[in-house]
C-alpha cells in the first residue's frame, strides 16, 4: 500500500491595499461645507425680518394656532405644535419662547404676552419655570408681523418632512430686523445686533423712503443711539456711532442708573448694561471687597422684587456716592460695553451692513410684500369684477336664464347653455348657475351690479399703486406712521453727551506701605513686605538664576524696566501683588506682556524725570552714551516705549547717574579700563549709538560693566582720564571676582 504524501500547509498570502485618499479640500467641501452653510442659513443669522429659523416658526405656530386673538395656552402646548416646523428638541424651542416674553424683558417690544416666571434678562440665576406651568399667546404688536402674510406676501415653503407649508420670511411693516435685539454664533462669523428705538427707526425709514441719498448724519439724527430694554446711560461717542451706523460694526458703552439714599446712606442701582447681568456686578463687587480695595462699602446685596431690578450698596459714613460710583464704573460691570455685529442674511448671503444699508435692503424688501399684497388684491377684485359682468348680462332676461337651466335635460350641459345663451364664459356661467334660487330677484342682482363701479374704482387704483414706485413707497410711509403712532414708546436708555472727551475718573485709592523688589537675571520680579522679610531674607530662585537688582521703595512708586531688545515698560508696584522671599515671584515677560525672546535687563524706581539725571549706557562694541531721564518722559500713561537705547550693538550694561559714578569696563581679552560717567557724552536721541569708551582690538568685544565698586577697590592702573582708552591687561586677583 503507497504512503500518502505528507501535504504541507501553506499559509494564506495576505494581500495589504493602499488606502484610499481624499484630498482635504474635497472632505472639507462634501462634508464640512454643508453643515457650515446650514448653520450660517438655517440656525445662526438672523435675515432681513429681523428674525432667525426658530424665532420665525414659533411665532407662526402661534398664529396659525390662533393665539393673536384668543386666550392663553401653556407653554407646552405651544412648544409641542412647534415641533411640527422645527424639530430640534423642546428644550431649545422653548427657551427660544422665553426670550421672546414680556416677562423676560429681553426685548423692548414683546412678541408674546406671557403669564408665569419667565426669569429674566438681567439674570443669568434666575431660572424660568417649566413649560407646564407658564401660558403665552402673541402680543397684539405681532399683527405688524404677520399683515399681508395670508394675501401672498412672502413665499411659503415646506417643511422638514413636507406635511406643512411655512413663510420664508414674515412680511414685517416696520424694521423689525433693527428694533429687535438678536445674537447668533455660527461657523467663522457672528451676528450681534442691538435694538433701537421703534419710533426713531420708523421716523429714519421715512426719511429714506422719501429721499435715498439722505445723508448719514441726517439718520444719525432720527436715529439718536441704541435703546435697550434694561434702560441704562449711553455715553454717546459720534465717532464710534458713525462707525457702527456706516459699517455695523463698533461698540457702544453703557453705565448703569443709580440713586442715592440718603435717609439709608446708600446706593440704589435701578438699571445696568444689557451686555451684563447681576451675578457678574455682586462677583467683582465681592472680589473687590476682599481685596481690600472697596472698603466704602460695607455691605451689599440683590433687592430685585415685583417693582423691578434694584442692586443696593450700604455705604460708610462719610463717603462720596458719586466718586464711589466713578471708581466701580472703571472697575465692575456696572459700565460696559455692547459690541455690534450687524451680520444680516439678504437672500441667504450674509452681508455685514451699516444701519442705512440695512434699511436700505429692508426697504427694497418691504417693497415687494407691498407689490405681492396688491397683486394679490388686484386679482381677487379683477375676478369678482368678472363674475359680475357676467351677472349683469342676465339682468335683462332673468326668466331666459332660469328657462335654459329647465330645459336642460343633463346637469353637465347646464353650463355649456348658460355660456351660449348669454355670451359668457364658463367661470361666469358657474357662479350663476350656483346662484340660490331665493337670490334670482332683480333687487339682488341689481345690488350686485352696483358693485361693478366701485370695483372698477378700487381696481384703477391698485393698479396705479402698483405701477408707481413713489405711490408705493408713500403707501408704506403711511404704514410707518400709523405704527409709530399706535406702538411707538419713549427712549429706555437714556444719552449721556460727553462731547467726545474722557471723563475724568479718579483713580481707586492705593494702600501704601514699604516694600522690597526684587529682579533676576531671568526675569522674576519680587514685591516683599518689610514684615514678610523678618527673619527670612534669603532669596528663592531657579537653578542657574540669581538676583540681578533690590530696591527699597513703597507701594506707589512708579516703575522702569529696560529689556534686551532696546524696549523700556512701565509699572506701578501696586500693579503686582506681594508674595514671600520663598516664592519665585512674577515672570515679567509674561506679566508685562513682552515680545518673544524678550527679557528685563535693568529696573529703577522711576517717580520723575529730571533733566539732571541721566542713564549711562554701554554697549560690547566698545562705545557709550549717556541720555537724559527727561527723554523718557511722555505725555500720557505709556505702558510701553519702543527704541529706548541703540540696537546697533548688544547692550552690556545699563546705569543710573544722578551724580558721575566710576565704572569698571572689562574686556573680552582680560583687559580693563575704569573711567568717570561724566567723560562719555550726552546725547538727547534715545537711540544714539554713543562713542568709543574702550579701544578694542578686533575680534573683541566688551563682556562685562560694572558701576557698583567697593570702596576698597584697587583701581590704580586701570582709571583713565580721557576716551577712547586702551585696556590695561588684568593682573589684580579682585577682578576675578567680577
Amino acid at each position: 500500500m503507497a504512503k500518502k504524501n505528507k501535504m504541507t500547509e501553506v499559509e494564506p498570502e495576505i494581500v495589504y491595499s493602499e488606502p484610499m485618499l481624499q484630498p482635504i479640500t474635497e472632505t472639507i467641501e462634501k462634508n464640512y461645507m454643508p453643515y457650515v452653510m446650514s448653520v450660517i442659513i438655517s440656525r445662526a443669522i438672523p435675515e432681513i425680518d429681523g428674525l432667525k429659523p426658530s424665532h420665525r416658526k414659533l411665532l407662526y405656530t402661534m398664529y396659525t394656532m390662533g393665539l393673536l386673538s384668543g386666550n392663553r395656552t401653556k407653554s407646552a402646548n405651544v412648544v409641542g405644535q412647534t415641533m411640527k416646523l422645527n424639530p430640534h428638541g423642546d428644550a431649545s424651542i422653548y427657551e427660544t419662547l422665553v426670550r421672546l416674553t414680556r416677562d423676560n424683558a429681553t426685548l423692548l417690544h414683546p412678541f408674546i404676552d406671557s403669564k408665569g416666571n419667565f426669569g429674566k434678562q438681567y439674570s443669568s440665576d434666575m431660572q424660568y419655570a417649566a413649560s407646564r406651568y407658564t401660558e403665552c399667546k402673541l402680543e397684539s404688536f405681532c399683527e405688524e408681523l404677520f399683515k399681508g402674510i395670508d394675501k401672498n406676501a412672502v413665499d411659503m415653503v415646506d417643511n422638514y418632512d413636507g406635511t406643512l407649508k411655512e413663510p420664508s420670511l414674515l412680511p414685517t411693516t416696520f424694521p423689525n430686523v433693527l428694533v429687535t435685539p438678536n445674537t447668533g454664533i455660527a461657523v467663522g462669523m457672528a451676528s450681534n445686533i442691538c435694538s433701537f428705538n421703534l419710533s426713531e427707526v420708523c421716523d429714519g425709514t421715512i426719511a429714506l423712503l422719501k429721499n435715498p441719498k439722505t445723508k448719514i448724519e441726517k439718520i444719525m439724527e432720527l436715529i439718536k443711539a441704541p435703546d435697550f430694554s434694561g434702560g441704562g446711560e449711553i455715553i454717546y461717542d459720534s465717532e464710534q456711532l458713525r462707525a457702527i451706523y456706516e459699517t455695523g460694526s463698533g461698540s457702544v458703552k453703557i453705565r448703569s442708573v443709580y440713586k442715592y439714599d440718603k435717609s439709608e446712606n446708600c446706593i440704589d442701582i435701578l438699571q445696568i448694561p444689557y451686555s451684563t447681568s447681576i451675578e457678574q456686578i455682586m462677583k467683582r463687587i465681592g472680589d473687590m471687597i476682599k481685596e481690600g480695595k472697596l472698603k466704602e462699602v460695607t455691605d451689599f446685596r440683590d433687592e430685585i422684587d415685583l417693582n423691578g431690578f434694584k442692586l443696593t450698596l450700604d455705604l460708610r459714613r462719610g463717603v462720596d456716592p458719586d466718586k464711589l460710583m466713578k471708581r466701580l464704573f472703571k472697575s465692575t460691570p456696572l459700565e460696559d460695553s455692547f459690541k455690534c455685529n450687524f451680520n444680516i442674511l439678504v437672500n441667504s448671503v450674509p452681508r455685514q451692513m451699516g444701519i442705512v444699508e440695512i434699511l436700505t435692503e429692508w426697504i427694497a424688501f418691504r417693497i415687494g410684500c407691498v407689490k405681492r399684497e396688491l397683486t394679490f388684491d388686484l386679482d381677487k377684485k379683477k375676478a369678482k369684477l368678472h363674475l359680475l359682468l357676467g351677472l349683469g348680462k342676465i339682468l335683462l332676461d332673468i326668466d331666459k336664464a332660469i328657462r335654459i337651466i329647465r330645459q336642460t335635460e343633463k346637469e353637465e350641459d347646464v353650463i355649456p347653455n348658460l355660456e351660449d345663451g348669454f355670451s359668457i364664459d364658463k367661470i361666469q356661467a358657474e357662479y350663476i348657475a350656483d346662484i340660490k334660487l331665493r337670490n334670482l330677484n332683480r333687487e339682488y342682482i341689481l345690488n350686485r351690479i352696483r358693485e361693478i363701479e366701485g370695483l372698477q374704482n378700487e381696481i384703477a387704483e391698485l393698479e396705479d399703486i402698483l405701477g408707481d414706485e413713489i405711490k408705493i413707497k408713500n403707501y408704506i410711509i403711511k404704514q410707518l406712521t400709523d405704527i409709530k403712532k399706535k406702538y411707538g414708546k419713549p427712549r429706555l436708555s437714556t444719552i449721556v453727551y460727553t462731547d467726545g472727551e474722557p471723563e475724568e475718573v479718579e483713580d481707586e485709592p492705593i494702600e501704601n506701605y514699604n516694600v522690597r523688589l526684587v529682579l533676576t537675571k531671568e526675569g522674576y520680579f519680587k514685591k516683599i513686605t518689610f514684615q514678610s522679610l523678618r527673619g527670612n531674607d534669603e532669596q528663592k530662585v531657579k537653578d542657574g538664576d540669581e538676583v540681578s537688582q533690590t530696591f527699597d521703595t513703597d507701594n506707589i512708586s512708579e516703575l522702569v524696566f529696560f529689556t534686551n531688545q532696546s524696549q523700556v515698560y512701565r509699572a506701578k508696584t501696586a500693579d503686582f501683588e506681594c508674595t514671600k522671599a520663598s516664592a519665585l515671584g512674577d515672570f515679567l515677560p509674561a506679566k508685562l506682556d513682552m515680545d518673544a525672546g524678550e527679557k528685563p535687563i535693568f529696573m529703577r524706581v522711576q517717580n520723575s524725570y529730571p533733566e539732571n539725571e541721566n542713564f549711562v549706557f554701554i554697549f560690547a562694541n566698545g562705545k557709550g552714551v549717556r541720555v537724559p531721564a527727561s527723554s523718557y518722559a511722555t505725555k500720557g500713561n505709556r505702558k510701553k516705549l519702543i527704541g529706548a537705547y541703540s540696537d546697533a550693538s548688544p547692550i552690556v550694561g545699563i546705569f543710573y547717574e544722578t551724580e558721575p559714578i566710576d565704572i569698571l569696563l572689562i574686556s573680552s581679552d582680560k583687559k580693563a579700563i575704569v573711567v568717570k560717567s561724566s567723560l562719555i557724552p550726552i546725547k538727547t536721541t534715545r537711540s544714539a549709538a554713543g562713542v568709543n569708551v574702550f579701544t578694542l582690538k578686533k575680534g573683541n568685544t566688551l563682556v562685562k560693566a560694572i558701576a557698583d565698586l567697593d570702596e576698597n577697590f584697587d583701581s590704580k592702573g586701570y582709571k583713565k582720564l580721557k576716551i577712547p582708552a586702551s585696556g590695561t591687561p588684568i593682573t589684580n586677583k579682585e577682578f576675578l571676582s567680577f
